[in-house]
């Protein structure tokens, strides 16, 4: 039996072959290292890195390498951190994207439900460094869903990124199967709805995955 080819739109690209695209993807690669920062692209084994990289975005990931939380289809490692956020991380990341002159910038941070606050605190102070240190950037944030305490989620409305994401990641039915027993689907959406409300100026965004066994009705 013949097997059909995979369409081009499924296949990786490799990293922008022009000088100048290959000089952004090195760029940005050496300047995350220099800074100690983190990148979901690389953590989560992103296969669309390359391309990213070499028109130079990338979106950062704070308050370290290892998620409380075990999503099962993620690639960042999960454990127990044990170890206190790095304080001069907001000024890396600030550093970072005023050198990359983002007219957008995306931050992202693991799980930490070690932590009392959860790392809420630390991800605002990145928020407000980030925003003094390049005011013309719009700046979006992919929080985690800080167990819907709402004095967490406070500390994050207060700092006024220009939008804050919370993923649903799939269908309700398969939320159990996809996402660590500690998220849920309606919790989301109450992140999402109780942002909105205390501050409608944020924009709220929400994304998931298809073809994890999802129905066209759903």
């Amino acid at each position: 039996m013949k097997v059909p080819n995979k369409p081009e739109w499924l296949r990786i690209k490799p990293a922008n072959s022009t000088s100048a695209g290959m000089q952004k993807f090195r760029d940005l690669r050496v300047r995350v290292k220099e800074l100690k920062l983190n990148t979901v692209c690389e953590e989560a084994h992103c296969p669309n890195m390359a391309e990213c990289w070499s028109q130079g975005t990338a979106t950062f990931m704070i308050m370290g390498d290892t998620c409380t939380r075990g999503c099962r289809f993620c690639n960042v490692k999960t454990g127990f951190p044990n170890k206190e956020l790095d304080m001069w991380e907001p000024f890396g990341l600030a550093r970072a994207i005023k050198e990359m002159n983002l007219e957008y910038a995306v931050v992202t941070s693991v799980d930490r439900d070690d932590l009392v606050d959860q790392g809420a605190n630390h991800f605002a102070k990145c928020i407000e460094i980030v925003k003094k240190k390049s005011p013309e950037t719009l700046l979006e944030v992919l929080i985690p869903d800080f167990g819907g305490k709402r004095e967490l989620l406070d500390i994050i409305i207060a700092a006024k990124p220009k939008v804050i994401g919370q993923n649903l990641e799939t269908v309700e039915r398969l939320t159990k199967d996809v996402r660590d027993v500690r998220a849920g689907y309606e919790l989301t959406l109450d992140v999402l709805k109780y942002i909105k409300e205390q501050d409608p100026e944020i924009y709220t965004k929400s994304s998931l995955m298809v073809g994890l066994g999802e129905t066209e009705a759903e």
